[in-house]
């Protein structure tokens, strides 16, 4: 880069070097020849010793010309008029002073040249600390904003977001930027967010995650800068309240998708100037915001252009009045989650249903509501007529009466999703999945601890054939007569996922293995320690032709018994998982002998009785296998795992 130098004197230049007022200067030049041009006043010759000359010829080469003397607002000027992005990169990696500058320059504020070149992708480093990307020269990934970025933890500081925002900005900019978290020295302040605000106008996706010292004034610069704005993601920003909120409100009509999560400075009035403004908004999600009120969700919600399909409220001081208003006036909510909301009783739940609005709504959770009991979850069934997902965690007042009657009222739904749902029995299973009618598709419990295995004389009248998936996990009390009861229920399983019932047997498995009819594809039976070989070789008789994905991980009785049958009947097996079986290398021989088989993941992790002997196997197998399993296999040493690693080249081995 050209050095810039000071001027003394009129406006005239001539070709050459430039004018020096100081005598010594003048002397020096005299010297040069005939053939420079130069302009000076006549003068006589300055008389100076030899030594005083030399001295002042070392303080001239100390005291370099340098453009760092300009002010910031030459540079300003200079830099704006810099032609491309590819310029504008280089000159950023000059120094944090250069960069910063440059990242102050607005893109209206940029000279456009028509003699400018298509920029070419390079990435610079600026000192230790910034990446600088610009564009591709023939690809149009940022000339519309389709540019991602993220910047994690300690990569999280202003620097890297100046650095983003000039070398993105030669094609239109980001289009998504992700903050999580930020350096605890350095860390992403205002300075940063109003970068890239003024460097990528074509944002539309700005999410920031435990960023403590962005505040209203970033969001003002987004605001300002990014009306294309479509989604926006705050997570613990403490610094942010509603002015930076409703700043984004009435400059970003875009907006369609909003999340915010433990703000504390944002509340109603925020809230109601994005109703008022964002008629565009689809998406809403709001979690604990202790400011957050029943004024701020009415008018998101009661606005007659609102057009709001998926509503997640969760850990707010909202009341029944809310959900009152989402009853009557969700008329085009598909997905409803309501989480933690201790102010809501059981009226606020009978009302919304009762009110008849949510006509559309397809997917409900309800997570930790007392409100949600017996009678409100028939009435919310009743009224919520196209209902196909319901999920229903920590209800501790729905029971088994409830369970039915809404199984009962929803006609449309397909499934069914019970956690922690502790007065839930084996007969409230069990009548619900006799009363789903013919659409219920998926059936899962989890750690539902008031199911007991009680042997039950009840007749099994209506079997459930639409039931494809049943998932029963780390439920205690669940047996093997509860899993023969519920097999005869479902004849047309498909996917089954036991995984941590200690409790069940062979005798109560084999009668499910036995009545499904379709034949198994995915089975999951990781942590039910007593089951043994007759189980594997049933399963591998029965559904062979169809099993794709078998998991018997912590079944310490399962031997080679089992690989025996499985390496026999066993078609399309693609995922096997025996960690911490009893399975050698005998039964490892025999898998790799059968030539039917594809498998692509196989997992034999803290299987002991695996040691080197089964490296040609291994190898064999290895042909197909994309994934092998053998961390905690102690009998494998480490210079066979070597052997495998150079001989399985296309396999991820874990060891």
């Amino acid at each position: 880069m050209p050095a810039l130098v000071n001027y003394t004197g009129d406006d005239e230049f001539y070709p050459g070097v430039s004018f020096r007022a100081n005598p010594i200067d003048l002397g020096r030049l005299y010297s040069i020849g005939s053939h420079v041009d130069i302009y000076s006043p006549p003068c006589k010759r300055a008389r100076i010793s030899s030594p005083f000359l030399c001295g002042i010829a070392e303080l001239e080469q100390n005291k370099q010309p340098s453009i760092d003397v300009l002010p910031d607002e030459c540079l300003f000027e200079i830099f704006r008029r810099i032609p491309g992005g590819k310029e504008r990169s280089a000159c950023a990696c000059v120094s944090k002073r250069w960069l910063m500058l440059l990242s102050s320059i607005r893109r209206a504020e940029i000279c456009k040249s028509n003699s400018t070149a298509a920029d070419s992708e390079t990435t610079v480093n600026v000192s230790d600390d910034v990446e600088m990307v610009s564009c591709d020269q023939n690809g149009e990934i940022g000339g519309d904003g389709y540019l991602t970025r993220s910047l994690e933890g300690k990569k999280a500081t202003d620097m890297r977001l100046a650095a983003i925002s000039v070398g993105t900005s030669g094609r239109g900019g980001l289009g998504k930027l992700l903050i999580r978290g930020s350096n605890s020295v350095r860390g992403v302040t205002n300075v940063g967010l109003s970068a890239i605000a003024r460097g990528c106008p074509s944002l539309r996706a700005l999410s920031m995650w435990d960023v403590p010292s962005v505040g209203d004034e970033g969001l003002f610069e987004v605001a300002k800068e990014c009306h294309l704005l479509e989604k926006l993601d705050l997570c613990n920003c403490p610094s942010i309240s509603n002015k930076g909120l409703i700043a984004i409100a009435e400059n970003c009509p875009n907006l369609n998708s909003l999340n915010i999560e433990s703000c504390p400075k944002i509340g109603n009035e925020g809230l109601q100037a994005i109703g008022k403004y964002c008629l565009k908004l689809q998406s809403i999600s709001i979690k604990d915001c202790p400011l957050v009120g029943d004024n701020g969700v009415s008018t998101l919600l009661s606005s007659s252009t609102s057009v709001l399909t998926r509503v997640k409220l969760q850990a707010l001081s909202i009341t029944d009045f809310s959900l009152a208003l989402i009853g009557h006036y969700g008329k085009a909510v598909t997905n409803l989650v309501l989480s933690s909301l201790q102010h809501v009783s059981e009226k606020g739940f009978w009302v919304m249903g009762n009110a008849r609005g949510l006509q559309k709504l397809s997917s409900l959770t309800v997570s930790s509501c007392r409100g949600i009991t017996d009678v409100s979850l028939e009435t919310m069934a009743k009224g919520c007529t196209n209902l196909k997902q319901m999920c229903l965690r920590k209800c501790c007042f729905v029971s088994d009466n409830g369970l039915i009657s809404f199984v009962k009222a929803a006609g449309s739904l397909e499934s069914l999703q019970l956690e922690e749902c502790n007065r839930v029995t084996q007969s409230g299973i069990v009548g619900a999945i006799s009363n789903c009618r013919t659409k219920l598709k998926a059936l899962s419990l989890v750690k539902c601890m008031g199911i007991k295995d009680v042997a039950s004389g009840m007749l099994v009248s209506s079997p459930c054939s639409s039931l494809r998936t049943l998932s029963i996990r780390n439920c205690p009390g669940f047996g093997s007569a509860s899993l023969a009861l519920v097999g005869k229920l479902c004849p047309q399983l498909q996917h089954v996922d036991l995984s941590g019932l200690c409790a069940i047997t062979d005798s109560g498995l084999l009668p499910l293995l036995e009545s499904c009819e379709a034949g198994l594809v995915n089975v999951n039976l990781s942590g039910c320690m007593n089951l043994t070989d007759k189980v594997v070789s049933a399963l591998a008789g029965l559904h062979g032709g169809t099993l794709e994905l078998l998991n018997i991980d912590g079944c310490r009785k399962i031997t080679d018994a089992s690989l025996v049958s499985i390496a026999k009947n066993c078609l399309f097996l693609s995922d096997l998982d025996m960690s911490k079986c009893a399975v050698s290398d005998c039964g490892i021989a025999v898998l790799s002998s059968a030539d039917q088989l594809n498998l692509q993941v196989l997992s034999l992790s803290g299987c002991s009785e695996v040691s080197n002997k089964s490296f040609p196997f291994l190898k064999k197998l290895g042909r197909t296998l994309v994934g092998l399993n053998l961390q905690n296999c102690s009998s494998i040493s480490s210079s066979t795992i070597e052997l495998l690693v150079e001989s399985l080249w296309r396999c991820d081995i874990l060891s």
